[in-house]
């Protein structure tokens, strides 16, 4: 399985703007010159976080985006079902019914099939991974991770756009 690009510029995005003071957005522009992605790919991926109610946008000069809900309130898998969608990463086509063997066979295979069980367990497993982590979360651990000064630095850098 392989995510789009988006997935993970949104969970950026969303941990910045987890970041914000009351009132406060951060514009499409400056969001994609701090991670250095394209603008315009970029702003698909908020406008698919703001079709999901994950963020609200505003326009205007001084527009830009915020979450919509608490950080404690969005999970990863919030994120990437708001950029992927939310269809199964495994989808079984019931090629074992093409079998040449199965015609005149007094017993045929029935339900779903075994390997798709193992891929819809596995799916599930993935979920639940995402849905256990929100945002709060997240920023706990970069927080620790990149440490307070690097935190305002950049709060300050985006004050500035």
């Amino acid at each position: 399985m392989i995510l789009r690009n988006q997935v993970e510029w949104a969970i950026h995005c969303c941990s910045v703007l987890s970041g914000l003071e009351a009132g406060e957005t951060v514009s499409t522009k400056a969001l994609a010159e701090l991670h250095g992605v394209p603008k315009e790919y970029l702003s698909k991926a908020l406008q698919a976080l703001a079709t999901a109610g994950l963020v609200v946008g505003t326009l205007g000069p001084t527009g830009g985006y915020r979450l919509a809900r608490p950080a404690s309130s969005i999970t990863f898998l919030d994120i990437v079902e708001a950029i992927e969608g939310r269809k199964r990463t495994f989808q079984c086509t019931e090629i074992r019914a093409n079998n040449p063997c199965l015609e005149g066979a007094t017993r045929r295979p029935r339900g779903t099939c075994a390997i798709a069980r193992v891929m819809y367990r596995a799916d599930e497993a993935w979920r639940n991974e995402l849905r256990g982590v929100t945002l709060e979360d997240l920023a706990k651990d970069v927080r620790r991770d990149v440490g307070e000064e690097l935190l305002e630095r950049t709060g300050a850098w985006l004050r500035k756009r």
